[in-house]
């Protein structure tokens, strides 16, 4: 009797441990499913065994059969909690098939406690599991009429579960193999795009692009990563992290345009340029890229970049007639500067072309923060002072706290960066001509504005909020009361090809100035994003 208690309770154990772990990673509905799918493992533990290689046999089998479901449970854990998203979601799967070794180190390198943490509970729960299901029913006990009944009755339940796919999917096995199959033909489809770019240069044909201003026109397109506006000093923040642009900002007056309300609709780079080359439409039948446009209204594009990144390269850097990598290095997490573009641009700029769209793609302050600037150049290390306060009042950690300096040390620099572009794009190469400057991020970065953690974040308004400017040398486009107008209006990053054209002044078919912010027919959509946010003007 003893021992067939024993056996019951170690099949308890297991369960419990099994449900503690899966309700952390799966909804109430999900959980119920997961039990059942590992029932069969479960109630192996109450059927006697008289051999004794066999029960060994049965003890590893019934370990290896939770440990599944408690690696599941753990690891989607981790992503709920990290970035409140499911292993299938769009976010997860292009964030993981756009990653690579290097990468991968250097995010285990700045997150690693949260990872230890959940390391530490996994193991705990797994030799808790191994004890268990050592304690499984042995030799000497007859199972008895009622207990043939209640396993017969398990199984029968659990035959019906595995019958059904919905169900039988989840099983974890099952789940992360597709999962596997999902991320192998989303890299695949990164591959061979030629045909992609080809198509897309024909449909901009069929739109019959057309430049309506005469002579030279040279425009620069800055897009950068993982920049929240909140902290540059430029919108406002305590810590001086945009001096260079704020000086321009005085020097250039009503020529220099800061969108003080813009907001991308992605949390995470690959769907946010996507939106933004794809006019916020990339899949439509028709989809139109702003690069591909460009090209065909006659202009010679410069696609120059500090990402080595496939997707990227092969989905919009390749589309341009001039590709330029300065990162030699794999992975978005290299220790390249972006400074390394500054030289790419002038030699851009001093090219003969009459019409040019130059598009530097920076690393912003993409983590790993301390990577994105010279080492030991952070004058925010350890600053007492009243960001530093705040964040203490608002009961964030000492290493989000640690974050946030190194992020504001990387914005700084990242000014200095960002400030050369907007230099040469007014003075470098050939004088006079049409010349604008655009810049704006692809998205946020939570760093403890509103949970103590750091990095992207698709469930908080700061994984959205961007920064956005525009510096025109044309006279008529600075009337004080228009970009006053401009300045304080909301602005969405998926619309903002259609500020582009503005910029290089291309009628095409599709053109909607309802979508274009400097366009006085401009009318304000709010996108919808997860996340709730309570004004888009605040």
């Amino acid at each position: 009797m003893a021992h067939r208690t024993g056996a019951l309770a170690a099949c308890a154990a297991v369960f419990c441990i099994m449900l503690l772990l899966t309700v952390l990673g799966h909804d109430g509905k999900r959980v119920a499913q997961l039990m059942v799918l590992a029932l069969p493992g479960i109630v192996w533990l109450a059927w006697p065994i008289q051999n004794s290689m066999l029960h060994r046999f049965r003890t590893a089998a019934v370990w290896l059969w939770a440990l599944a479901f408690m690696i599941d449970g753990a690891l989607r854990a981790y992503l709920l909690d990290a970035y409140q998203a499911a292993p299938d979601s769009s976010v997860v799967l292009t964030a993981i098939a756009n990653t690579n070794d290097r990468e991968s180190t250097e995010y285990l390198h700045m997150h690693w406690r949260t990872l230890a943490v959940w390391c530490v509970v996994l193991c705990g729960a797994a030799a808790a599991t191994a004890w268990a299901a050592r304690q499984g029913l042995r030799a000497g006990l007859e199972a008895t009429r009622w207990h043939v009944v209640l396993v017969c009755a398990v199984l029968l339940l659990t035959m019906v579960a595995y019958a059904s796919k919905p169900w039988r999917r989840l099983h974890p096995v099952l789940f992360w193999s597709h999962w596997h199959t999902s991320l192998s033909t989303l890299r695949a489809g990164w591959t061979g795009q030629q045909a992609q770019r080809d198509a897309a240069l024909v449909r901009a044909r069929q739109a019959s692009p057309v430049v309506l201003r005469a002579g030279p026109s040279t425009i620069v397109l800055v897009i950068t990563d993982s920049i929240n506006r909140d902290n540059l000093s430029l919108y406002g923040y305590g810590r001086a992290t945009t001096p260079r642009l704020q000086t321009y900002q005085r020097q250039l007056g009503n020529q220099m345009v800061v969108m003080r309300n813009a907001w991308s609709v992605d949390a995470s780079t690959l769907p946010a340029l996507r939106n933004m080359f794809g006019f916020g439409a990339p899949d439509a039948v028709d989809a139109q890229h702003a690069l591909a446009l460009a090209r065909a209204a006659g202009y010679k594009v410069w696609w120059m970049s500090n990402h080595d990144d496939v997707a990227i390269e092969q989905q919009h850097g390749r589309m341009a007639d001039v590709f330029e990598m300065v990162n030699r290095v794999p992975g978005r997490a290299s220790a390249s500067l972006d400074g390394e573009l500054i030289d790419c641009l002038q030699e851009a700029m001093e090219d003969p072309a009459e019409r040019k769209l130059i598009v530097v793609h920076l690393m912003g302050a993409h983590p790993h923060y301390n990577l994105r600037f010279p080492a030991g150049d952070n004058p925010f290390d350890h600053t007492d002072d009243d960001v530093e306060a705040l964040m203490k009042k608002h009961g964030r950690s000492s290493w989000t706290r640690e974050f946030r300096q190194s992020y504001d040390a990387a914005l700084l620099y990242h000014d200095f960066v960002v400030s050369e572009t907007l230099q040469l794009a007014r003075t470098a190469g050939t004088p006079g001509g049409h010349r604008a400057w655009m810049y704006l991020s692809d998205h946020g970065q939570e760093v403890g504005h509103e949970s103590d953690r750091a990095g992207h974040s698709p469930a908080t308004a700061s994984g959205y909020r961007i920064p956005a400017v525009v510096w025109r040398n044309d006279p008529a486009s600075a009337a004080e009361s228009l970009n006053q107008a401009i300045q304080q209006q909301p602005f969405r990053s998926d619309w903002a090809a259609y500020m582009l054209m503005n910029l290089l002044d291309i009628q095409w078919a599709g053109a909607m100035p309802q979508r274009n912010a400097l366009s006085a027919d401009y009318r304000w959509q709010a996108p919808h994003l997860p996340v709730q946010v309570p004004s888009f003007t605040d």
